[in-house]
């Protein structure tokens, strides 16, 4: 049991401290790590069916920066929105990431693997830049230089464009944005979204007909307990101490929860990949006893989705 996170839930109910108690997300603050999420989701997308570049992207999740909607920006999409649950951006931050991702995809630079990033869980039958969807001339298009002086313009807040949009919190973004989305991709976010159902849905109004939903979801316990199901070993009681007055930690529900409040919420599955692990708790609480054995040993996957 991690009892410092355990004292972050009871912190929490102190008056003022839920809000301090949110720090950093970890992960893009580095441009490394950002070109490798968009490069990795827009391989596997274009694996499970997505056809074409997509030409307007949102992020459901950003974190410490959008770096991966500013990838989606450099590589040519016309419009990128991000959408989380409490603001964690930063400007200054941004413009850095900005710069250095224009440098890796200038020199068509590999797609970091599993040994830099382990906990993007899924890995890729290659790791070269993907130049059957990123050719030559799109790049050459997408990295000509006065777009790209213009693109850092507007991240740097000097020019005002529809072109790149931060919402926070997401489930407020406005009508307008409903069924304009081509491709909404998400990375291990999805286990921390407190109403699920909602959050499909939503992700289901925002994409436009034949839109495609990309996910990663981390089903481990994220170092709160030593064993990596420990989370649904935890009683309910004590759960409730971890999170406290947090707006978020885990929800903690298992693959086929997500593949059922996705389907209903109108979206048909196009790829699934799963990674598995031996389970390490003996035994769960009340409310997990009941796992399938698919869902007992799915430590992650990754869900691609289309909009009916």
């Amino acid at each position: 049991m991690n009892f410092r996170q355990l004292a972050y839930g009871l912190l929490s109910y102190v008056p003022g401290a839920a809000d301090a108690l949110v720090g950093a997300t970890g992960g893009t603050c580095s441009a490394d790590y950002c070109y490798c999420v968009w490069l990795r989701h827009l391989v596997l997308a274009r694996t499970g069916g997505m056809s074409g570049f997509p030409a307007v992207v949102a992020e459901l999740g950003p974190g410490d920066s959008i770096g991966v909607g500013l990838a989606a920006l450099i590589s040519g999409a016309e419009r990128y929105v991000a959408l989380d649950a409490v603001p964690h951006a930063r400007a200054s931050r941004n413009l850095q990431i900005f710069d250095e991702l224009v440098h890796l995809f200038r020199m068509r630079a590999p797609i970091p693997g599993l040994d830099r990033f382990p906990e993007m869980l899924i890995g890729l039958p290659s790791l070269d830049f993907p130049r059957d969807v990123l050719t030559d001339a799109h790049m050459e298009r997408a990295l000509a230089p006065e777009r790209i002086a213009w693109l850092r313009q507007v991240v740097a807040g000097a020019v005002t464009s529809p072109c790149l949009e931060y919402h926070a919190p997401w489930n407020q973004v406005e009508e307008r944005h409903a069924g304009s989305v081509d491709f909404l991709l998400s990375n291990a976010v999805m286990e921390h979204v407190n109403d699920l159902a909602d959050a499909y849905r939503a992700v289901c109004r925002w994409l436009r007909p034949q839109g495609h939903a990309s996910h990663q979801i981390d089903f481990r316990s994220h170092g709160l307990f030593a064993a990596w199901d420990g989370h649904w070993a935890c009683p309910d009681w004590l759960w409730a101490l971890f999170v406290g007055r947090r707006p978020y930690l885990l929800n903690r529900e298992p693959l086929s929860t997500h593949l059922r409040l996705s389907e209903a919420a109108g979206l048909e599955l196009g790829k699934l990949v799963t990674v598995t692990r031996a389970p390490v708790s003996r035994r769960l609480a009340r409310r997990f006893r009941n796992l399938s054995p698919e869902d007992r040993v799915t430590c992650g996957a990754y869900l691609l989705a289309r909009r009916a």
